[in-house]
Parts: structure tokens; C-alpha cells; sequence
């Protein structure tokens, strides 16, 4: 057997593609799998952003381009901040990579040594602790409950902060659980970070899926103090249905761009030059169909949240933000369905698949061993069935 790195033993597979991919390969072999495990909108990509694309590709632009990305996307994004959080930067803040989870990897590959913390709250998007232990960090959890919706408190974060802190990731709204931080949260846990000489990574890629009227801020508008230590992520993956496209992006301070951008350079390279026309035209080009998608998604989370709440032994809070909803399955732990145990959300999800045949992510896998998550990003005909589904396989557990 072929020797292989030790890095590769610190990290697992992203479980969230491997069950899309198990309940895509059932599907292609005719089984009718509602898929409550998908982390991307069901819409397609709208016309006029592939049009972008198509024109660019006949104008040929195919070549290489910058590896932080072509200058007039930089400068969208940076008009995008300025216009909507009133946050002035320069375009040579901006780097555009392969998606904004590429953007995170090559900032924690630029800032992080070995054995500094990067502070997480739990539950968390999958991928953040596996790209600290790449990056030689150690991950470091700040565990949230459904008392403070999902949402840490500024005494908690206070009380994790070390001198070993480098790094503290906030995502809002969050996934899995869709939880949004307001704007004295926000101002709190601003007053804490004054404190502490850490970075601050504000993954915002669900910024614009959010209900209700929730007044979505900016941790550096509201706390421009910080300004020279946050790092901003982002993308078009979710806002505009445009997650095979593969472009993200990251602002922050110029030194730290220039090292994400010196470590993509060896990597990827610059992102793909027709997905950046695209992106482009998604930012600066009409928003009327990222409005249409977020009413979409409001009433099926409506829905969804209330079908789950009518099955016993599962209860879901209303989340703020996002397309998931992160259910307590606690009390399905313990019972017995198809002849084996539930001894962990693992389980629950197993038994949901093989006898429901709805797949959703367990919630080992964003740190909770209490909670299964389930997409809303499918047809209200689809939540409907699979809710009725898991209704029907709950009762029959024993």
C-alpha cells in the first residue's frame, strides 16, 4: 500500500457530498429518494448570468487572468461592500478563488501555524475544523444550544479566547443550524474581539438568504476598529444558484490577500475566467430573482419547520437565515428501527435513508450528537413527502 501523507489521516471526507452522492446514486438507480441533504439552492442559474458566460466564452476570454481574479470583479465587489455596509476597500483587498471555501483554505493556509487554536462555534459547517487541522491549527469549539438559538454568547467567546487564539470563524447566518446574529450580538462579541489580537473570518456566503425582515449587519461596519483583522468570505455559490460555478471571494487586509493569493498562485492559479464574467454580471446585474428564491425558500421553511414539529420525538427551531434546519432528534436515540439500535444521529440518518428513504446529514459531522440537518432546498411537493415519510418511519420505531 502506497505511503501516504500523514495530513491525510487528520481530515475525513466531506459528508455532506458523500450522502448528495449516495442518494443521487439510488436515484439513478430508480429508487425515489427525497433529498434533504443537498447545500445548494435547486434553482437553476438565471438566464442572464449564463448569458454573461456564453458572451464571454465567444469573446474569448479563455486565457489566464489575474490569480486574484479580473480587475473588474475585484472592483464589484469591493462597489458591493461599499454600497451595502458602507465598508470602503481597495480592489487589491479582494482576491477571487475557486469558491469561497477555497478562499478559506488559503487564508488559513496563509495565517495559521502550527498549534495556534481557531476558535469555532458549534455547530459548525463541516469543512472549518478539517481545514484548521490542514493548516496545523488546532480546531477549538465554543458549543451553542437551542436555548440561545444556536448563537454564541460574548461571555462564552470571552471565556475561550486564549493567547494561543489565531483565528475566530463566525458564520451568519449559519450553517447547519440558520442561526443570524443581530446587531447587539454582533456589537457584544465586537467588544470582546477589541480585546484579544486575533483574526476574524466572517463567512457572510448566506448573507442575502435571510426572513422575516432580519436586519443582516456587518461585524466590521458595526466594529470598524477591527477593520485591520477580519477577513471577509464570501461568493455567488448561494445567492445565485451558481454553486458548480465555483467562484468566491475574500476582503481583508492587503498583506494577508497578498499571502492567499501567493499560495493560490501555486495552487489553482486564478479562478475560471468565463465563471468570473458570470459572477460579475450576478453582482452588478439585477437581483430580482435572488429576491424570488428567498421568498421561495421562507415558505418552504415554513413548512418544513412545521411538519417537523407536528412528529414526536423531533423539534426544530425557525431558523433566521440560510435554506437548513438543524432538528433535535434526541428522543428517537435510544429506539429501535429495522432491528438495530439509534445510538447517534448517524443512525437516525441510516435509518431514514434505508427505510424513509429520505437522506439527510447526521450531526456528528457539525459537532452535535442531538441533531440531524435537512435542506429546504428542494420542491414543496418533495418537503411535504419526505416530512410524511419520516413521520411514518418515526412510528414505527419501538
Amino acid at each position: 500500500m502506497t505511503k501516504l501523507a500523514e495530513r491525510t489521516s487528520l481530515i475525513k471526507p466531506s459528508v455532506t457530498l458523500a450522502i448528495a452522492a449516495k442518494a443521487g446514486k439510488l436515484r439513478a438507480e430508480g429508487v425515489d429518494v427525497v433529498n434533504f441533504s443537498a447545500g445548494e439552492p435547486d434553482f437553476d442559474t438565471p438566464e442572464h448570468i449564463k448569458a454573461a458566460a456564453v458572451q464571454a466564452l465567444r469573446q474569448g476570454m479563455t486565457k489566464y487572468t489575474d490569480v486574484k481574479g479580473i480587475e473588474p470583479l475585484r472592483a464589484a465587489i469591493s462597489e458591493k461592500y461599499q454600497k451595502e455596509y458602507g465598508l470602503s476597500c481597495r480592489k487589491e483587498d479582494v482576491i477571487v478563488s475557486c469558491g469561497a471555501k477555497h478562499s478559506l483554505y488559503n487564508l488559513l493556509q496563509a495565517v495559521v501555524n502550527p498549534g495556534d487554536e481557531v476558535l469555532i462555534p458549534a455547530p459548525y459547517w463541516v469543512s472549518y475544523a478539517d481545514m484548521a487541522l490542514l493548516a496545523g491549527g488546532a480546531p477549538k469549539l465554543i458549543p451553542t444550544t437551542e436555548a440561545t438559538g444556536f448563537r454564541i454568547k460574548a461571555e462564552q467567546l470571552r471565556a475561550a479566547l486564549t493567547q494561543k487564539t489565531r483565528v475566530f470563524i463566525l458564520n451568519s447566518p449559519c450553517n447547519p443550524t440558520g442561526a443570524s446574529y443581530n446587531r447587539d450580538e454582533l456589537l457584544a462579541i465586537g467588544a470582546v474581539l477589541e480585546k484579544h489580537d486575533c483574526l476574524i473570518f466572517a463567512d457572510d456566503i448566506y448573507e442575502k438568504i435571510i426572513y422575516d425582515g432580519f436586519d443582516v449587519h456587518n461585524l466590521v461596519a458595526l466594529c470598524p476598529v477591527l477593520r485591520e483583522r477580519t477577513l471577509i468570505i464570501n461568493g455567488v455559490s448561494k445567492t445565485y444558484a451558481m454553486t458548480g460555478w465555483r467562484i468566491g471571494y475574500a476582503i481583508g487586509p492587503g498583506d494577508v490577500i497578498a499571502a492567499a493569493a501567493k499560495i493560490q498562485s501555486q495552487s489553482t492559479s486564478n479562478p475560471t475566467s468565463i465563471a468570473q464574467a458570470a459572477a460579475l454580471q450576478a453582482i452588478r446585474g439585477p437581483q430580482d430573482e435572488v429576491a424570488m428564491m428567498v421568498r421561495e425558500f421562507q415558505k418552504r421553511r415554513n413548512v418544513i419547520v412545521d411538519k417537523l414539529n407536528a412528529i414526536p420525538g423531533i423539534r426544530c427551531l425557525k431558523p433566521e437565515g440560510a435554506f437548513y434546519v438543524f432538528p433535535n432528534i434526541a428522543a428517537l436515540l435510544g429506539k429501535s428501527g429495522n432491528g438495530k439500535k439509534l445510538s447517534s444521529p448517524c443512525d437516525v440518518a441510516d435509518y431514514l435513508l434505508d427505510e424513509a428513504k429520505v437522506a439527510g446529514v447526521p450531526g456528528e459531522d457539525f459537532g452535535s450528537r442531538e441533531h440531524i440537518r435537512f435542506s429546504y432546498a428542494t420542491s414543496l411537493e418533495d418537503i411535504e413527502k419526505g416530512c410524511a415519510r419520516i413521520r411514518d418511519a418515526v412510528a414505527k420505531l419501538s
